[in-house]
């Protein structure tokens, strides 16, 4: 069976940084397991980094999401240093949105058999990339593993599962 783990903006500004919380925090070393597991299996795993430039207050997002982060080429923009050395030599999607297009189009083209969601946040990048990939490919088992995933808050990280579930992403 030939699966993908998709590890979802595990990066220093969304844990620890501009717009970190303890529920990130808290998902460090589960997401960490879960690479683990997928690296024993012989498994592909790829990356994503949410990825602003400079010009990020004057974007959309910079003017309803008014906290500077993921600016490319600064700490916070890395990934974490518990799961960066498992991200050399893989692909990693630098995504200037909440969900990748070219990561659907890599699903989709990859022929896998079921693709598994980690990371943050859960009500906005994993959900978004986990529905994307559902509709680029229909008929794909999309798994999200919830101790492997954090919102912004609790509550909208729920809410994020719930909608999930009900367009057949498996939790």
């Amino acid at each position: 069976m030939k699966e993908l783990l998709v590890v979802i903006d595990m990066q220093n500004d969304f844990v620890t940084g501009s717009l970190g919380t303890k529920e990130a925090c808290g998902i460090v070393d589960n997401v960490k397991n879960k690479i683990e597991e997928y690296v024993k299996k012989g498994q592909e795993i790829v990356f994503t980094r949410d990825t602003h430039t400079e010009q990020y207050p004057e974007t959309q997002e910079g003017r309803l999401l008014p906290v500077e982060h993921c600016i490319k080429g600064n700490k916070g923009w890395e990934l974490i240093p518990e799961i960066r050395p498992y991200s050399e030599g893989r692909s990693v999607f630098d995504k200037t949105t909440f969900g990748s297009v070219p990561l659907a189009e890599y699903i989709r083209d990859g022929g896998y058999d079921a693709v598994e969601m980690i990371g943050l946040c859960t009500d906005i990048c994993v959900v978004s990339n986990a529905l994307l990939a559902k509709a680029y490919v229909p008929e794909l088992p999309v798994r999200v593993d919830p101790a492997c995933c954090a919102g912004v808050t609790p509550e909208s990280h729920e809410s994020a599962l719930c909608t999930m579930k009900m367009c057949q992403i498996l939790i």
